[in-house]
């Protein structure tokens, strides 16, 4: 597991170590199984991506507001979604929604070459900040996530972390064969399927399903009504 410069006794008190610790027993307990993914959350300091006055808050397992709209995700969602991705080490892996960076960070704890796109200018500024104060080294980039990032594909996964109303074309095809792409279908204000699809081809996808969750929405031109294609399966 990939440590992060900043993780001292300044930076990481044992107060919130220890809240960190029971935050991943209630995952495990949640029935997250992947180990690796568990101690990628363990190694990522949530509170550092909260304002300081929320901080006793960081280790619930809850969605919270970041501002523009948007939340830094569950740990449970973080962990769920991750699990899906498969992502092993060296893996080229696109994150479609920076938010906060607490997703970018768990997957660089998995010793992933990431890739991570955010729409809204501020919160791409302060997640470029807050990541490099802590030593993760990720190609950031602000843009519209939901048409990829083609100059870098093919993608061994690509995670997009805002509901999509249909499946993003454009990233179906930056997935290299034998990628997947995890991503949360349906429509906003209803609970959507999450679904994870992999490239058997370079004509060909298997398209999984898997439970409910709640996002907010995937925003760009990938998600207009008039890019919904069908998926092969």
């Amino acid at each position: 597991m990939r440590p992060f410069p900043l993780l001292t006794t300044t930076a990481d008190p044992p107060l919130q170590q220890g809240r960190r610790a029971a935050l991943v027993r209630l995952l495990r307990e949640r029935g997250v199984a992947d180990e690796r993914v568990l101690s990628a959350l363990m190694a990522v300091p949530r509170h550092l991506f909260f304002d300081p006055a929320l901080a006793g808050q960081a280790y619930q397992d809850k969605a919270f507001p970041i501002g523009a709209g948007q939340t830094i995700s569950q740990p449970y969602t973080v962990a769920y979604q991750t699990s899906l991705l498969v992502p092993r080490p060296g893996d080229r892996i696109l994150e479609v929604g920076t938010g906060s960076g607490y997703q970018a960070c768990v997957l660089l704890a998995l010793g992933v070459d990431l890739h991570s796109i955010e729409l809204e200018p501020t919160l791409f500024e302060r997640a470029k900040q807050l990541l490099t104060r802590l030593g993760a080294r990720a190609a950031l980039y602000c843009g519209d996530g939901s048409v990829g990032l083609p100059e870098h594909a093919p993608y061994a996964g690509i995670l997009v972390t805002a509901a999509a109303p249909h499946v993003p074309s454009a990233l179906l095809r930056q997935l290299a064969v034998g990628g997947r792409l995890v991503v949360p279908v349906g429509p906003v204000g209803q609970a959507q399927r999450m679904l994870r699809i992999v490239r058997e081809t370079a004509t060909s996808f298997q398209r999984e399903e898997f439970d409910d969750f709640r996002f907010v929405p995937l925003r760009g031109k990938g998600a207009e009504p008039e890019q919904n294609r069908p998926v092969s399966t």
